[in-house]
């Protein structure tokens, strides 16, 4: 048939198959097919598959296919990754996705990191940590051995744990090897605290005293208290050191010296918590860098502006209950903004700028469950039988690791928190190191210890 012939018919054809019903057009096409040969069914499902499968990833501007992704949960994305090698670069780009995927995780974001491919792998390195968290999969145990008495004093900080005991010695300990680095001798130590040159416990004996961790020297002892000292701070900067005690009183010292500055009165109870701590918002009594000093008996926390000035007075007292029904248990959270503290009803966060109780926090269950570690994602509890965490976004408990019988203390001091800053958010490389350390009754440590990534 000639060209102009051809053409001709084939409009004829054309109008002719556009009156027909959408039943008779597919009788057509069917008949058609059936007339076909291979050339012309290969011609056929060439064209329909341009026409049919339309790839909107590869043909949309990369904005609008960003924001289509974002409407799309991030399990869903990872099955779409597995179309092609276009769609699986498109997906694996979408930072926003990606990053807010990792924020619902409970993950910290670093806006500085600028490889687009980046958030995709730490989205796959968190949904794994989360599902470790989950199937109670993410920690493992390990013990120190060395003492020969009760331990009853700990305190940890950057990978080393510092231990004391009634065998009248302190130790110090790199948690990641379990090898003791300092051993000295010292008076029973009821609370320690340390940094690289020097230890300073707190004892039953009713004193305070300042060691060297090279020599086991004592360079400086702090008397005074009549009672058993069960908590220290200090700070260099301020040359000052804080002491909580059983005879009801908060001691403020020079460290250097060893004088007594002031004593701080108004407890009616043994103090077991006292802590030394920059400010970082502003209300009518502080303002932000102002030091500030917080101590906790069994029902009341009393915050103190530290300084040399003899009558100092108490800025604010905070309870749970004015007829004192409700007992505060004995550990404290202060970061400069808020204060946590748990007791039977629950956790209590106090917002430091009004002092006014932000909210209260009760998971089911809660009577004995003890705070250890408040950060703005995460916290970490316990109670006898195991170590639990909560997202705070949520109030319920994600995780939770079973714990043996350890030595329980009145005054909380046997137990604590190791690395903190994960609270505030995972990122991939601070959920290493120290969880949680107790004191057991055959005189060793017990640790909790974040597993390595799988």
């Amino acid at each position: 048939m000639e060209k102009k012939d051809f053409e001709a018919w084939l409009d004829n054809i054309s109008i002719a198959f556009l009156s027909l019903t959408d039943l008779q057009k597919n009788e057509t096409l069917d008949h058609l097919i059936s007339l076909s040969g291979a050339v012309q069914l290969r011609h056929l499902s060439n064209n329909l598959e341009i026409l049919l499968k339309r790839d909107f990833l590869k043909l949309l501007p990369l904005e609008l296919s960003f924001y289509l992704l974002k409407w799309l949960d991030p399990q869903t994305l990872l099955t779409c990754c597995l179309v092609s090698k276009q769609w699986n670069k498109v997906i694996s780009a979408c930072t926003e996705v990606w990053q807010t995927a990792c924020k619902n995780l409970g993950w910290q974001i670093d806006d500085s990191v600028q490889d687009p491919l980046h958030w995709k792998k730490v989205y796959l390195k968190a949904i794994l940590r989360m599902k470790q968290l989950k199937d109670h999969e993410a920690f493992e145990t390990s013990s120190l051995i060395g003492h020969s008495a009760r331990v009853y004093a700990l305190y940890y900080r950057d990978g080393l744990l510092c231990t004391g005991s009634d065998d009248l010695s302190a130790k110090l300990w790199d948690v990641s090897t379990g090898q003791c680095i300092y051993g000295i001798q010292t008076h029973t130590c009821a609370a320690v605290k340390f940094d690289e040159q020097k230890l300073v416990t707190g004892s039953f004996d009713n004193t305070v005293a300042c060691w060297e961790w090279s020599s086991g020297a004592k360079t400086q002892h702090f008397r005074g208290h009549t009672g058993a000292v069960f908590s220290v701070d200090y700070n260099d900067e301020l040359d000052i050191l804080v002491s909580g005690s059983a005879d009801f009183t908060v001691k403020v010292w020079a460290l250097s010296t060893g004088t007594c500055l002031n004593t701080l009165t108004g407890h009616t109870e043994w103090v077991t918590k006292v802590v030394l701590q920059k400010c970082k918002v502003k209300s009518l009594m502080h303002s932000p860098g102002d030091y500030i000093l917080l101590s906790a008996d069994k029902y009341e926390i009393k915050i103190w502006p530290i300084g040399r000035e003899i009558n100092c007075k108490c800025l604010r007292t905070l309870s749970v209950s004015e007829d004192r029904s409700i007992s505060l248990q004995p550990r404290l959270h202060f970061d400069g903004k808020y204060i946590v503290c748990s007791s039977a009803l629950g956790l209590y966060q106090w917002d430091f700028a009004s002092y006014d109780i932000l909210r209260v926090i009760k998971p089911p269950d809660f009577s004995n469950v003890s705070l250890l570690g408040f950060g703005e994602i995460f916290a970490l509890l316990f109670d006898n039988r195991y170590l639990y965490i909560m997202d705070l976004r949520t109030e319920k408990l994600i995780s939770r690791w079973p714990l043996p019988e350890y030595r329980k203390s009145k005054r909380g001091s046997s137990f604590l928190a190791g690395e903190m800053s994960w609270l505030n958010g995972l990122n991939g490389q601070n959920d290493t190191g120290l969880v949680f350390a107790t004191s057991m009754p055959d005189h060793s440590i017990h640790l909790v210890l974040w597993k390595e990534h799988g």
